[in-house]
């Protein structure tokens, strides 16, 4: 796979999703039993696919680095495929994918009357767990961590780092959005001391005896709070998001209120993220470490209301409440160096929507008909565009904004993005008409 291709804008968005399931999502959903590895299938053709040749879909999985790859389809399996070895009972991280299902766990605690998101986290974790002051402190809430506005410096030398030395403060907590790891991880400590609980046994008694679900957190180097689990789990997972926290008849989660906060835009900044939840029913979005809002949705080739769980290296579940669809990918990674791949998501539900049938360009996000940027020699760029290229901008990986540049109206420019350094970049270009297109490089010299 190479860049150009898989960091482009998909120019494929599916109308036929919300043509064929525009009605809510059915009631009539098949649970697999929590004991054994019974799970009932059904054909893509049954599922109401047009196409039932998987071949395509299945190079692109595995030159992808793919392990395991499952589809559901009201509850049933229509696809369920390993590569490279894995099996089913084959055990994986979810990377922070395994962050939405904190989401969830922290959902369920306040259900019951352990914590409230809107306590002050000094109220679990103790005073001076930040560097910041008394006063700025206790302003942080559960409820920032969920959202991801703690408003801790995202400039320190470590974001994994927990000790209260990393944690420094920068902004008023629910006012910046920033993909900080540290105070998510932070969350396991809240969970523990609020249920009481180690959150593998809570973990247990809430959703392996109910839905059958299985693995573990486990603590790993630089303060990394990974879950671990079979693919099957992650799809029961997905199930049970699918089932608005439910398993069968067995109401799992009951608050509704707190359900629809993970997967509804949390703060103003990044309108696609929830309570760790990524959301594609949106106008624009923001990507890890770049402090810039990309126009359009996470994933075009995907339906608006898909709401995904997403890990380094390519750890994914994808929730379709509108499609009765679960899709879940684990694996190693698929060439795509970024920690949450929201590119490589969308190439996958690309491949995935060929097999739905009467698909459809919506030029509103088609953004490859206004560009066309080639690779050159020397570390450029040529870049041609129909209407004129107003600015190009050039960032690091962490959002810094290395440079930016009017350009003299020109519909075809070439841009000479290995002036600034080595490493990984993004060149983000925009036309004087407001359309973005965007393309991630490496300087290695």
């Amino acid at each position: 796979m190479n860049w150009t291709n898989t960091f482009k804008r998909c120019t494929i968005a599916v109308l036929f999703w919300g043509v064929l399931f525009s009605s809510q999502a059915q009631t009539n959903l098949y649970y697999p039993p929590i004991l054994g590895g019974q799970w009932d299938t059904i054909t893509p053709i049954d599922a109401g696919w047009c196409d039932d040749d998987l071949t395509d879909l299945y190079t692109f999985l595995d030159t992808t680095n793919t392990r395991a790859f499952i589809v559901l389809h009201q509850g049933k399996r229509v696809i369920e495929q390993y590569f490279h070895g894995f099996k089913a009972d084959s055990v994986w991280y979810w990377a922070s994918a395994g962050k939405s299902l904190t989401a969830f766990l922290v959902g369920l605690a306040q259900q019951q009357g352990h914590l409230d998101i809107s306590d002050p986290v000094s109220q679990y974790l103790g005073n001076q767990w930040t560097a910041c002051t008394p006063a700025e402190e206790s302003a942080i809430t559960i409820e920032h961590q969920l959202a991801m506005t703690t408003g801790f410096d995202d400039g320190v030398p470590n974001l994994n780092c927990i000790s209260n030395v990393c944690l420094q403060c920068m902004a008023t907590p629910g006012t910046r959005w920033s993909y900080h790891n540290a105070p998510y991880t932070l969350l396991r400590d809240v969970l523990e001391d609020a249920t009481g609980l180690g959150i593998n046994q809570y973990v247990f008694q809430q959703l392996t005896q109910t839905t059958g679900m299985t693995g573990i957190y486990a603590w790993l180097p630089d303060d990394l709070n990974v879950f671990f689990s079979n693919a099957r789990s992650m799809a029961r997972f997905g199930l049970l998001m699918l089932s608005n926290g439910s398993w069968n008849s067995n109401t799992i989660m009951s608050d509704q209120q707190y359900f629809n906060q993970m997967i509804t835009a949390s703060q103003a900044e990044n309108e696609a993220y929830g309570f760790l939840w990524w959301l594609n029913n949106t106008s624009t979005f923001m990507a890890p470490y770049l402090r810039f809002q990309f126009q359009g949705n996470m994933s075009p080739a995907s339906p608006n209301d898909m709401y995904s769980a997403l890990g380094k290296n390519g750890q994914i579940i994808n929730v379709i409440p509108s499609a009765d669809m679960v899709v879940v990918r684990m694996g190693e990674n698929p060439d795509t160096n970024v920690s949450v791949p929201w590119n490589y998501n969308d190439a996958m539900m690309a491949h995935l929507s060929q097999l739905i049938c009467d698909l459809s360009v919506d030029n509103e996000y088609d953004n490859s008909i206004h560009f066309n940027i080639q690779f050159m020699e020397n570390n450029a760029l040529r870049i041609t565009s129909k209407s004129s290229i107003k600015h190009v901008r050039q960032y690091d990986m962490r959002g810094v904004d290395v440079v930016s540049e009017q350009v003299n109206y020109a519909n075809d420019y070439v841009w000479d993005y290995g002036r600034y350094g080595s490493g990984a970049f993004v060149v983000v270009v925009e036309t004087v008409d407001g359309v973005i297109q965007r393309q991630k490089v490496i300087v290695t010299n």
